[in-house]
This record gives C-alpha cells, structure tokens and sequence, in this order.
C-alpha cells in the first residue's frame, strides 16, 4: 500500500483560497458520487509534470485489492463530462486497473475556481519536485494575477519562500532539468544561482554532479569561483535566429539541454545532455529516427 505524503498545512480551503466564494465551489452532491473512468477529462493545470512509475504501479496494486479510498475532486462540464481538479495519480492508476467507475467529489466551479483549487491542492503535496512547484507558482502568479505577497497569503508559504522558487526559472536549462529530475537538490541550485557566468555556473554543475558534492562543498567551490582572476573570454557571435530556434525545437523534441555554440565566422558546437545511459538510449532513438 502506498504511504501517504503530508504535504498539507492544516488549514481549510476558505483560508486557502478566501477570495473564491464557497457556496459556488461546494460539492453538488452532499454524497460521493460515482463517475465514469472513460468521462473523466485531465487537468489542465496539473503542476506535475513526471509520474513515478514504481509508484504508479504500488498505488494500482493496492486499488486492485481494496478499491479507490479516498475520491477524487472533478468538476461536471457542459457537455455531460468530468473536468479533473485533483487526484490525477488515483485517476491513472484506477485506469490501469481496468476501473468503468471511480467515487468523486463533484463540484462546481468556474474556470478561474478550478485552476486556482487545482494549482493550490497539487502545491500542497510533498511530492512535487522543486521546478514543478516554481512552474506552479509563477501559472498562479500570471493566471490569476497575482503579488508574491497575496500568492504567499493563498499558498500559506513566507514571500521569501514563493521568491526562492521563482528564482529557480532563471537557471540555466540544464541546471533546471538537474533539479528536476532530483540529480542535485534545490539547495545546490540555490548556491548555483550565485554563479551568473553560465560557462562558469555549468562547469560547476559538472563538478557537482559527477563528484557527489554536498551543499556545504557546492557552497565553498562557488565562494573560490569568485575569487578567481578573470581571464579573458574568447568572443562568440551572437546566435542568428534560425540556430535560436534549431536550438528551442530540439530541446522540445529531446526533452533535454540542448546548447549551440557559434563563433562569429559561423563554426560552433551542438551540445545534447544526457543523465544516464538509458537516457543517452533514448535520445539516440530519438535522433536516428
């Protein structure tokens, strides 16, 4: 059976959310309702952006013996189906299970109510990685319209808290997908955003990443980096649009860092990250097709 994350503060939704009127939020059923499995539609505004597999498969297991516990929070649309506002790992692993039906909240929200509920609850969880809480925080920042000092107030969390995560979205690309996928931690990247040089700050990550360095190392080789004469920096050609976008669609296409280098007479690099060997596989089957 899988554990549960305590990611909640404590506190009730009209705390949470105090400009969202609850009478038009409230379930519309005072029982748990049973939905189709097949009418259920995703969320859009699902911060997660990547499902663990083991985890995936342990939750479908202990649904296969005891059924779906706690229900899942939808909204009824127009056209007669659900609009999911939470629970999207129960709600995947019922439909591995081979689930026709699944007991939901149904609740009735406007556009602006659902994203807001949804984007809050997910905050909410202990399981978000670091970039998938900053993506979160920075759709509610410019969704909703929101101040970090009244996106603090709804997500219960210090200004200082929302601005540290937001930070993290002015990290190099191949920092972000490091923090992402758990390879350094979010005080490593926060010792990294000190290094505003990106040659500098990625050749510090490498160190990082293939040394096994802790917080307090990290820490250290970034205070040395800064002490170090500058030396000079051979020039580079600014990048013409055409390699800018080359470069943009195939980060999209490999999900992975994809870096171009040019110098002014045209010669230059093509530089791929890879994490792993099965993540070198993947990207190879990527490009030889």
């Amino acid at each position: 059976m899988t554990k549960q994350k305590s990611g909640g503060l404590g506190r009730g939704l009209g705390s949470i959310l105090p400009d969202i009127d609850l009478e038009a939020v409230k379930p519309v059923a005072d029982t748990i309702s049973m939905v189709p499995v097949a009418k259920v539609t995703p969320n859009p505004y699902q911060p997660r952006r990547e499902f663990d597999e083991a985890a995936l498969e342990e939750l479908a297991q202990s649904i296969r013996q005891q059924g779906v516990i706690t229900p899942i929070t939808v909204r009824r649309m127009p056209d007669d189906t659900y609009q999911l506002i939470a629970g999207e790992r129960r709600l995947r692993a019922s439909q591995r299970v081979g689930l026709k039906e699944v007991p939901a909240y149904v609740r009735a929200a406007t556009d602006n109510q659902m994203m807001e509920m949804a984007l809050v609850e997910n905050i909410q969880r202990s399981d978000l990685n670091a970039m998938e809480v900053a993506l979160a925080y920075r759709q509610l920042i410019e969704e909703c319209r929101l101040t970090h000092e009244e996106l603090s107030e709804k997500v219960g969390k210090d200004r200082s808290t929302i601005t540290n995560y937001l930070r993290l979205l002015n990290l190099p690309s191949e920092t972000q997908l490091a923090l992402s996928r758990d390879v350094i931690s979010m005080a490593h990247a926060r010792a990294l955003a000190g290094v505003e040089e990106v040659d500098r700050h990625l050749e510090i990550l490498h160190e990082v990443i293939d040394r096994h360095l802790s917080v307090h190392q990290t820490e250290q080789l970034v205070k040395a980096g800064k002490t170090k004469p500058k030396t000079a920096v051979k020039q580079r050609g600014e990048l013409p649009e055409s390699h800018r976008d080359a470069q943009l669609r195939l980060k999209e296409r490999l999900q992975s860092t994809v870096e171009i280098k040019r110098s002014q007479r045209g010669k230059g690099t093509l530089t791929i990250a890879f994490n792993n060997d099965a993540d070198f596989e993947r990207i190879m089957k990527l490009l030889e097709r």
